[in-house]
């Protein structure tokens, strides 16, 4: 089996068919490589100590971990399950703005006008959905999706239909991040060894802009 084939085997036990195979194959890929997000640059930056390899990735993990971050993901399949039902996500949407809550898979620091990977993983996790004879998941992503860009104009990230595509996949929530890192793994090594090749130790300057010349 190749890569992607083993990774679903070695999950469920079965030899996944290839829509499964190429859907979660394609689900890595997407996850490889970002430039220099914060689990990347927080691997160029303890490599840039001259650490170790280990410590470097571990660093990555570290940042991945956080809902901001790789974590986003398990956010937003805890908020599809929280709604439900397709017809519930808009209220949810709505509750949620009006209480100044954070909905895990929406916006990206760098791309304002939509993540290319989320278009991408829309698309697979309703065709998974149809395969699998259940598109509850997708229908209630992309209810939601529609009510947020209609308040808010703000549109989902990769993480958003990732969810649904790893849940269906047959992931347990607890580890989707792990899936994550798992292919983030690939690009933060990439990133590890060019920092290596031509090293020179990652040190921002911060400024002061607290009280000055104050007395005791």
């Amino acid at each position: 089996l190749g890569h992607a084939a083993n990774y679903s085997y070695m999950l469920t036990g079965e030899v996944p068919d290839e829509t499964t195979r190429r859907t979660f194959e394609t689900a890595l890929i997407l996850y490889v490589e970002h430039e220099t997000n914060a689990s990347t640059f927080a691997c160029r930056v303890v490599c840039g100590t001259e650490a170790d390899y280990y410590s470097s990735v571990v660093a990555g993990i570290g940042a991945i971990k956080g809902p901001l971050h790789g974590g986003a993901i398990d956010g937003a399949m805890e908020m599809f399950i929280d709604m439900g039902e397709p017809d519930k996500a808009a209220s949810y949407v709505d509750n949620a703005l009006a209480n100044r809550q954070k909905l895990s898979g929406f916006g990206h620091r760098v791309y304002r006008a939509g993540d290319p990977r989320a278009a991408q993983l829309r698309g697979m996790a309703q065709k998974l959905g149809e395969s699998r004879g259940d598109t509850k998941w997708f229908d209630i992503a992309a209810a939601a999706a529609q009510r947020m860009e209609e308040t808010k104009g703000i549109i989902p990230n990769v993480d958003y239909f990732a969810a649904p595509v790893l849940y269906h996949l047959g992931f347990p929530l607890n580890i989707f991040t792990n899936v994550v890192a798992s292919a983030r793994i690939v690009g933060w090594s990439g990133h590890i060894f060019e920092q290596y090749d031509n090293n020179r130790l990652i040190r921002p300057r911060a400024r002061y802009t607290g009280h000055r010349n104050r007395t005791l």
